[in-house]
């Protein structure tokens, strides 16, 4: 694992105090304290276990004193290179992002320890937004999305990992991603009443639930509900949709008032970038996000636009805790968003222009 045994305990000292903290309310200055000794040992330990990230970071051996200054991967290299930090009989499953048709998608490499990890923290930051009660589940997706056990895709393995907060899941859409009105029903039914919980990925929910309910002029009424969604929203643009157009026919057609988008991405499962009441979304302790200017790749100020790179103290298995993606993104503010999250908040913008359309949600072709 990492280095040594010795370094093996330091890091999982540090990432138990974690499990302990706030998950919203540590000040960025205090966070970065305690977090520039897990990724050091991050850094450290991925370059002892995995030669290519060896390779690539050949010119990086020094620890470091800040985050920004955190050595990075460029999201895409999962889609070229197996970039493993444990031996093959460790491997507990492998993940694979969305790929297109000149891509290979990306293989995440997960053993026991970083699989369970990730569980712990998902747990712990969505607690933050939907409490621990497990409720009913309606599930805005096929079950025949489950049905190949072999492959653990982006889309699939976070109906997964979601599944975990609900009971009773029901899928909303037929094999054919059509509305399941017989599941529908008997499910509004019964829990019409009551809180619920409705999962989806962004685009799936707007074309299949949202778009489906308003093109048959029905409704279907979740007044206690409170839906999460993510991924998808580059292709929302292209139809000219905007979060609050979302939110608003949500309303309208189902009467869901409660709407979280999160952000995240198969390449750093478990840490999830959550969205608060103003519309923000929050980096929890375990992770972090930095805006990049994307000609310079410098740090951007707030408020200028840039490529996201997102922090994750989770993978031991594999080099993904400093990762520069893809997308475009702002930073709001640090520590005072009117919600009273502290740390970093900051918005989505979509994909950087001239990269391929990818996410959970583009796993499944129209």
């Amino acid at each position: 694992m990492i280095k040594d045994q010795t370094q093996l305990e330091q890091f999982q000292l540090a990432f138990d105090n974690l499990l302990q903290t706030s998950v919203y309310q540590v000040p960025q200055k205090n966070k970065q304290q305690a977090l520039l000794p897990i990724f050091n040992l991050l850094h450290q330990h991925h370059q002892t276990h995995c030669l290519a990230y060896a390779n690539i970071m050949q010119q990086a051996n020094g620890t470091v004193n800040a985050l920004a200054d955190l050595p990075y991967l460029a999201v895409r290299l999962f889609k070229q290179l197996s970039l493993s930090s444990v031996p093959q009989q460790d491997v507990f499953k492998v993940l694979q992002s969305s790929g297109t048709t000149s891509q290979r998608p990306a293989s995440i490499f997960l053993d026991k320890a970083t699989s369970g990890r990730q569980s712990k923290v998902l747990v712990k930051v969505l607690q933050e937004t939907l409490g621990k009660q497990r409720l009913p589940m309606l599930i805005i997706d096929s079950p025949a999305v489950l049905k190949d056990k072999s492959l653990f895709s982006a889309r699939g393995a976070g109906i997964q990992g979601l599944s975990f907060f609900g009971r009773d899941h029901t899928y909303a859409l037929d094999d054919n991603m059509q509305l399941n009105w017989s599941a529908i029903d008997a499910f509004h039914q019964k829990y019409q009443d009551q809180p619920v919980l409705i999962f989806g990925f962004t685009f799936m929910v707007w074309l299949y639930f949202i778009q489906g309910l308003k093109q048959q002029a029905k409704t279907v009424r979740f007044n206690h509900g409170v839906l999460l969604h993510s991924g998808g929203w580059k292709k929302l643009e292209g139809q000219r949709v905007d979060n609050h157009q979302f939110k608003h026919l949500l309303a309208q057609t189902t009467g869901v008032e409660r709407c979280y988008n999160f952000y995240g991405m198969a390449e750093q499962v478990g840490s999830v970038f959550m969205e608060c009441e103003q519309g923000y979304l929050h980096a929890p302790v375990f992770a972090d996000v930095i805006i990049r200017d994307p000609f310079t790749l410098e740090v951007a100020p707030i408020g200028q636009s840039g490529l996201v790179q997102v922090l994750s103290v989770l993978p031991t298995s594999y080099p993904g805790h400093s990762i520069l993606t893809e997308d475009l993104g702002t930073l709001i503010g640090t520590d005072d968003c009117q919600c009273g999250r502290q740390g970093h908040y900051f918005t989505i913008q979509g994909r950087l222009p001239k990269t391929e359309v990818r996410g959970c949600s583009d796993t499944h072709s129209a």
